[in-house]
């Protein structure tokens, strides 16, 4: 009598549970999920759009350094409208100039540099960029927007005043300020033409430079 066929073995099969070994990470979920967001790709590029037009009303760094054009002025008075006078034409260069010096600060000081970089991160993945859906998972413990909220706010004051990077941002935009205020006050403004096209859409400035962060449907 012929032997009945042998059963095919089982394999062994692991199903994967939530929070198991195998499942990735909650951290890398969130910073992956807030990359794939619409509003961090409409984010990028409004920043990218703003940063192009803001850059395209900058003025030639030789008119900002004319040696020829500087001298000291004779009164408060006079300074004062010097500098209103060359914050209206040098805007984009006096920001450039700025943001130079807030750069040099912090790379000067590399683990702040890092401090801020690492709550900037936080706040962009697990806050501003989040899909509304999207739950906050840390150490097997699921958060609400309160306490994700109030967590982030928490960090960010810590790391801002128990470390140098309070300090930093202050002394960078310090020495910023003054460069451009010692600039504006001593740069003759009598040789800018502030009634060109270009110059004339100044009072438009500051709208262009935080116009990415405009809602989508309010079509800036």
């Amino acid at each position: 009598m012929a032997s009945a066929a042998t059963p095919a073995p089982l394999l062994p099969v692991t199903s994967t549970a939530a929070g198991g070994g195998s499942a990735p990470s909650s951290a890398t979920g969130l910073s992956d999920a807030a990359l794939a967001t619409p509003a961090f790709r409409l984010f990028v590029s409004r920043l990218a759009e703003t940063a192009r037009r803001s850059l395209a009303d900058r003025r030639p760094w030789t008119e900002l350094l004319d040696r020829s054009a500087f001298s000291r002025p004779d009164s408060l008075s006079e300074a004062t409208s010097r500098l209103r006078r060359n914050l209206g034409y040098f805007r984009v260069n006096y920001a450039a100039v700025v943001a130079f010096s807030l750069a040099a600060s912090l790379l000067a000081h590399p683990f702040s540099l890092l401090v801020l970089l690492s709550i900037l991160g936080a706040w962009c993945f697990l806050y501003v960029f989040r899909a509304p859906d999207q739950l906050v998972v840390l150490f097997g413990r699921t958060f609400t927007d309160r306490e994700t909220l109030l967590g982030l706010t928490v960090a960010s004051v810590l790391a801002f005043f128990l470390t140098s990077v309070a300090s930093l941002i202050i002394s960078g935009l310090l020495v910023g300020g003054a460069i451009v205020a010692a600039h504006g006050a001593c740069r003759i403004p009598e040789d800018l033409f502030l009634d060109d096209p270009s110059a004339a859409s100044s009072g438009n400035t500051t709208s262009r430079l935080i116009s990415f962060l405009a809602s989508p449907g309010s079509g800036v």
